[in-house]
């Protein structure tokens, strides 16, 4: 397993936005407003990439780790004691399920499917959920 995103919550997605991009080497990936939320990829200029998002509790951090056999990584996760929380479902990159440590911590697990997805998303011209500027 890799790990490809932290998702961070935020009460404003766009006021933690300006606040990661005034940092140096910082850019913005993308940003969408879909299904209620609105959410960015920070590029840090190296991994993991931040996703800031307002439908997750402000403060939290769900690490989000990549993995070629979703299934088979989850099934190996669950046999060490995790416990599956959510999933698996659908994200734009492909499936994920969210598990519990025994202590209570959460980890995503992320089968990319389609690569680049929100990065061919967010270059379509003719995408009205992408948020510029």
């Amino acid at each position: 397993m890799e790990l490809r995103y932290l998702y961070v919550g935020s009460s404003d997605t766009g006021a933690d936005v300006a606040a990661w991009l005034r940092l140096p080497g910082i850019s913005l990936a993308w940003r969408f407003r879909h299904f209620g939320a609105d959410v960015a990829a920070v590029d840090t200029g190296g991994s993991p990439t931040v996703l800031v998002a307002d439908h997750r509790p402000p403060g939290s951090v769900l690490p989000i780790y990549t993995s070629g056999d979703l299934t088979a990584t989850t099934a190996t996760l669950e046999a060490a004691g995790w416990t599956r929380h959510l999933g698996p479902v659908g994200t734009p990159e492909g499936p994920a399920t969210v598990l519990r440590s025994p202590g209570g911590t959460e980890i995503a697990v992320l089968q990319v499917d389609r690569p680049q997805a929100m990065e061919r998303a967010w270059t379509d011209e003719g995408n009205t959920r992408r948020v510029r500027g």
